[in-house]
């Protein structure tokens, strides 16, 4: 017979994904807290209203929440209800919801299409954006509506106020809405230093989709929308989706852990910190081992270029996990909130050996 027993966890923390950490114990004792006795299903209940408040509390402002399941649902179905079947939504060329959600938000807005722009480091291009909007006005093609941005973005830069302002202005300008991708919301705050509102509506977004699972959760996304009025009858589109979980009370209780004494934040912060001291250490190595960081670090993703001869001993026989990126950026090197000093320090370590670097 097949073994049927699961697998039991990974000999040490990875570099692949912060996904791959646990839940954070602040998180995982708000769920434990919440599964004593019975609530109101739905949404309906106390843990729910507790992270509202919260996230309302967070941003600073009076804003519509809802909770779905993952970050792929919470962008396709905010972009769907900014849009419809005839409009278009413009973003950078790697950003998740062109080239990670397998056409989600084509799905569920029944036909939106994605134009994408390029960009230095992951950021649209105030001047690309323009272009896009206004390659062709005519009604056999599909008018933009939306400006999709990654805080931080998928090559871990991160957009800071003033960057946001240009962007936001040129959006405003050509009549375009802007949703914001935060699946890794905490780090880019964590980085800059600033509270949520001035990298979020004071910047002139309108709607976020504000990531927990990247930050310590077992699962879950907040959607949060600046502009009430977009809200509307968005929780219908949850329902049709899939998304309204009949226990939601085990979707809202980890933001409530999350959320109370800032550990989203400081989780943030060590991961940052430990993609920070990464780096560090990759730029000591030698040239003559020819690794290199490609991108600025800014967040808790650290981008190289590593030899094709050490990266297949790293991933072999040292056993070690990390994923091929785009184009030129090489490898992605990610760190969560649970990743430790020891755990940067044997990983390079092990470069350092299998490159035969003298003294490692």
């Amino acid at each position: 017979m097949p073994d049927l027993e699961p697998p039991g966890p990974l000999p040490k923390r990875q570099f692949a994904s912060d996904n791959y950490a646990g839940v954070c114990p602040a998180a995982w004792a708000a769920m434990e807290r919440a599964n004593a006795g019975h609530a109101v299903g739905y949404g309906d209940d106390a843990w729910t209203k507790r992270a509202c408040d919260l996230i309302r509390n967070v941003f600073e402002i009076d804003c519509q929440v809802f909770f779905t399941f993952n970050g792929t649902a919470a962008n396709a179905l905010v972009l769907a209800s900014l849009c419809r079947s005839y409009h278009s939504v413009i973003c950078h060329r790697h950003a998740h919801v062109e080239v990670d959600e397998c056409g989600a938000p084509e799905f569920f807005s029944n036909g939106t299409k994605v134009l994408v722009v390029e960009g230095e480091a992951g950021k649209v291009d105030c001047e690309a954006v323009t272009r896009c909007a206004k390659r062709r006005s005519d009604i056999h093609y599909p008018k933009p509506k939306v400006l999709s941005l990654t805080q931080a973005t998928e090559l871990g830069t991160v957009y800071d106020t003033s960057e946001l302002d240009a962007v936001s202005e040129t959006a405003r300008r050509l009549g375009l809405r802007v949703h914001m991708d935060g699946a890794r919301f905490a780090n880019a705050v964590a980085s800059l230093g600033v509270s949520p509102k001035e990298v979020t509506w004071k910047a002139g977004v309108d709607v976020l989709c504000f990531g927990g699972t990247k930050n310590g959760m077992a699962v879950g996304d907040a959607v949060v929308f600046f502009d009430n009025d977009l809200a509307a009858e968005f929780d219908y589109r949850c329902k049709q989706a899939g998304q309204l979980a009949s226990k939601m009370r085990f979707l809202a209780a980890p933001w409530v852990g999350m959320l109370e004494d800032d550990v989203w934040l400081n989780n943030a912060r060590h991961a940052n910190a430990m993609a920070e001291l990464l780096e560090a250490e990759l730029r000591k190595l030698p040239d003559d081992v020819g690794v290199e960081v490609t991108t600025p670090r800014q967040a808790n993703a650290v981008f190289a270029r590593i030899p094709s001869v050490i990266d297949s001993a790293m991933r072999g026989e040292r056993g070690w996990c990390y994923y091929d990126f785009y184009g030129p950026a090489g490898a992605r090197l990610m760190c969560a909130w649970d990743t430790t000093e020891r755990d940067v320090t044997d990983f390079v370590r092990d470069l350092r050996q299998v490159a035969g670097v003298a003294g490692s």
